[in-house]
């Protein structure tokens, strides 16, 4: 018999659990209506200062903009300059290179040629020298 008491004063505890939430969260909305309202007088009550500090932000807000704006574009036109700078740069580097490295092919080959004839006497001096007799 006690247990069956038990179990209902049980049963009757769940549902009171239940109540006591459902009354905490009508208390937090009606919690929420009044700090609205408060909210609500505060700015009616302080409505001009506050509208004055809201647009004075809001001048601050729109100068800032405007600054980032003008740098993004200063930063554009600079790296855009850059980037021609550096490409112009890259390319008279690539020229002189090629020019320099055409040169020392020249000079390779002017070289070669001079070491050809050069060759060419030394092997019809050595053959002279060899064979001192043979033209007589």
């Amino acid at each position: 018999m006690e247990s069956a008491t038990n179990e209902a004063s049980r049963k009757r505890k769940k549902p009171d659990v239940g109540e006591k939430q459902e009354d905490h969260i009508s208390n937090g909305t009606i919690m929420e209506e009044i700090t609205e309202k408060e909210q609500s007088e505060a700015i009616i009550v302080g409505s001009e200062e506050m509208e004055f500090n809201v647009s004075h932000i809001l001048k601050k807000i729109k100068r800032f903009t405007q600054l980032v704006s003008e740098l993004l574009e200063s930063e554009k036109s600079m790296f855009k300059e850059l980037s021609n700078d550096f490409e112009e740069r890259l390319i008279m580097i690539h020229k002189e290179q090629m020019e320099k490295w055409q040169e020392e092919i020249k000079e390779l080959r002017l070289m070669d040629a001079s070491n050809e004839e050069a060759t060419a006497l030394l092997s019809n001096a050595r053959f002279l020298l060899q064979n001192p007799f043979s033209e007589s």
